[in-house]
């Protein structure tokens, strides 16, 4: 299996911290923020990593990360030309994933304890379809959150609502089998003018074929200065 670490974006929430250098190369306890990703990738046996970010940032990836040996992976990059939303970086991964049947895709700036292992074993089990994982939060209205039908799938994903109907949101961990690339090119962007990752989600379960998996252990999506301390603090209490 392949993977795709999307590391783009503007960081908007992190300035002025982002004027400086892209979110994704943050310090972190002692590593930047995307090592933490390859390393969950590799310690789930995937090594061929695609990621992509916008052209200002590139030149500081290859140049921290180079070919990916030192992590022990092989490492791919795309250029996110503007920015457009997850499905339109996403889409740059089609040439890259070729003929795999499935892949997972990382938003950079999640970090979390869990092993993948164990959900990308559930996901390949699975005949066809997407996986997205799920964690249980106090906050879910800041999320994506996910409404389940009386046999418990998911119906729908709904962005930010004022009045979430669970106490679980959707990470940014997901895995796809390879309609997503038709499932993206038939969507339109959003009022925002981007082409959104949950309409991708959505038109998943519509099909029927989204599936979830729960995160049990410790995550945050470090992309705001409080959730980017509380990272921080956990990556050094782990730290070696």
């Amino acid at each position: 299996m392949k993977a795709v670490i999307l590391a783009g974006g503007t960081g908007t929430r992190l300035l002025p911290l982002t004027r400086l250098m892209n979110k994704h190369l943050l310090p972190v306890g002692k590593l930047p923020m995307i090592c933490y990703s390859l390393q969950k990738l590799r310690e789930a046996g995937i090594k061929d990593i695609l990621i992509v970010t916008g052209k200002e940032a590139a030149g500081m990836f290859t140049g921290f990360l180079g070919s990916g040996r030192e992590y022990g992976v092989s490492l791919t990059y795309r250029i996110q030309e503007e920015a457009g939303g997850i499905a339109q970086a996403l889409e740059l991964a089609e040439p890259f994933i070729g003929g795999e049947r499935k892949f997972i895709v990382l938003l950079g700036d999640n970090l979390f304890e869990e092993p993948l292992g164990p959900h990308i074993e559930a996901f390949e089990r699975l005949p066809e379809g997407a996986m997205v994982l799920l964690k249980q939060v106090p906050d879910p209205e800041r999320y994506g959150v996910p409404e389940f039908d009386d046999a418990g799938r998911i119906v729908r994903i709904v962005e930010k609502p004022e009045r979430p109907q669970t106490d679980k949101c959707v990470t940014g961990i997901y895995l796809f089998d390879d309609t997503v690339f038709r499932l993206i090119a038939e969507q339109e962007p959003s009022k925002r003018g981007e082409l959104e990752i949950t309409d991708v989600n959505n038109a998943y379960a519509v099909m029927g074929n989204l599936q979830y998996g729960m995160l049990q252990g410790w995550w945050t999506d470090a992309g705001t200065f409080e959730s980017l301390h509380e990272a921080i603090v956990r990556m050094m209490e782990g730290a070696p």
